[in-house]
């Protein structure tokens, strides 16, 4: 996917990670007092680590696939335009959450930023300005590389619906090389 690659998450604005909530609406404030470059840097590191956890996904992605039921089909097929993105969520979300946790609070922990915006999103979300889950860091990106890669298989899964006999074409061109 093209999200695993550099620029994935932070040249796609579909899917680019920002600071959540109040810290992004206190972000030009924070720039007046010198702290730019600082969360400039946050929020790059945070998309780099989301493009360096999506490749993690292919293989449990293609055991999903391996693994399908008939009944699982069947709900796929009658599952609407994102019959396929969402069976991929509610089979794959967890276990990639616990893949990327561990790659995405690495990168994260490398920016000086991240302890502060730990304990800035914590007060804030005890002040019911944050959501909780978006007060942790690494969850808060693990969360939004999730959503992000959803939303991209979500959106290949509506076009190829749309015209199923392109996206067969397409494939067929992709595996022979035409």
């Amino acid at each position: 996917l093209q999200l695993g690659q550099a620029g994935g998450f932070s040249g796609n604005p579909k899917v680019r990670i920002g600071l959540p909530g109040v810290l992004d609406d206190a972000a030009p404030v924070l720039k007046t007092m010198g702290q730019g470059k600082r969360l400039d840097e946050l929020v790059a590191a945070m998309n780099q680590a989301a493009e360096q956890a999506v490749p993690l996904a292919a293989d449990l992605l293609g055991q999903t696939i391996q693994s399908l039921t008939v009944d699982d089909a069947q709900r796929i097929l009658r599952g609407g335009d994102t019959g396929v993105t969402d069976f991929f969520a509610g089979k794959t979300r967890q276990p990639l959450t616990v893949q990327f946790l561990p790659l995405v609070k690495r990168t994260t922990d490398q920016v000086q930023l991240a302890d502060k915006y730990q304990a800035v999103a914590g007060r804030a979300a005890k002040l019911g300005l944050l959501k909780q889950q978006d007060a942790d860091l690494p969850g808060y990106v693990t969360g939004r590389a999730l959503d992000g890669l959803y939303a991209v298989i979500g959106e290949e899964e509506r076009k190829m619906r749309q015209n199923p006999a392109a996206a067969g074409s397409a494939l067929i061109k992709k595996l022979f090389g035409g």
